[in-house]
């Protein structure tokens, strides 16, 4: 009887490569970290045109209060664009699936707010909108076309024998959508979710960042806008950096959301072997 554990098994392997997921990207980071401190201390190069990654880090120690509060405020308006996001796709989705006249009325309206650039789009919302709703719109608008287009497609793709099997027994149009579509189209919208994640972030940066133009805004993007406009390139990429590891980590969490809601059921979260 083969030994699970055993170092050829699958599940060996998938241990190792999540190790290797985990390592690789870290030592890379680190490298390429060590030659950019090796390149500007070598060149002497002038903090006001490329900083060290360690002069990066120590300013994002010393103005961590300003980085902070301003990163609250990003991460608020993400997060709040990101449930509207979720509860108007969705929703709308569902509403599509009941509904082909309202899809083929309303779908292409969806696809025109996804093509649109959003930074083209923000400072006309700027123009109209207090600058909060503005900001919260341009982060809600870039986040809405996946988690409608998923959903959609989630509860389109569900086997029609099943549905065929539902209506045998006598269920509802409203039994069918809610006990069998919209669980078998949970993968898709968490998939969804999971790029209107990131999307949200980007919508808000961006209209914070036309905020800051206007010379107003106080979410993290600005504080970018306005180290670049005092040169204090330092400050710029602590920011920068923050905001990258928030996308990170905001990726991540939804995908733990997705793993626990699916790892004991669906092919894309069950462990080989399991």
């Amino acid at each position: 009887m083969t030994n699970p554990a055993a170092p050829g098994s699958a599940i060996a392997r998938s241990r190792r490569e999540s190790v290797l997921r985990v390592t690789l990207p870290v030592l890379t980071l680190a490298g390429g970290a060590l030659i950019w401190e090796l390149i500007v201390r070598l060149n002497a190069i002038p903090a006001y045109v490329l900083p060290a990654p360690s002069l990066v880090a120590a300013t994002l120690v010393s103005d961590w209060t300003i980085l902070w509060s301003s990163l609250l405020v990003t991460l608020a308006t993400t997060f709040q664009g990101l449930a509207l996001a979720f509860a108007g796709g969705v929703g709308l989705a569902l509403l599509f699936n009941r509904s082909r006249l309202v899809e083929y009325s309303l779908y292409p309206y969806a696809v025109i707010l996804q093509v649109t650039p959003v930074v083209a789009i923000a400072p006309l919302l700027l123009v109209y909108l207090p600058q909060h709703a503005a900001v919260l719109a341009c982060a809600w608008i870039v986040a809405f076309f996946p988690v409608l287009a998923n959903t959609t497609l989630g509860l389109n793709s569900v086997d029609r024998n099943l549905v065929d099997l539902f209506r045998l027994y006598g269920a509802t149009r409203g039994q069918i959508l809610f006990a069998l579509k919209l669980p078998a189209a949970l993968p898709y919208v968490l998939g969804g979710l999971r790029i209107a994640g990131g999307l949200a972030l980007i919508g808000a940066v961006v209209a914070e960042i036309a905020a800051g133009s206007a010379g107003a805004g106080s979410g993290l993007a600005y504080r970018i806008a306005e180290a670049g406009y005092r040169l204090n390139i330092p400050r710029m990429f602590a920011a920068l950096l923050l905001l990258s590891v928030t996308g990170i980590v905001i990726f991540v969490l939804l995908s733990a959301l997705a793993r626990v809601l699916l790892r004991r059921w669906h092919e894309s979260e069950l462990e080989p072997g399991g």
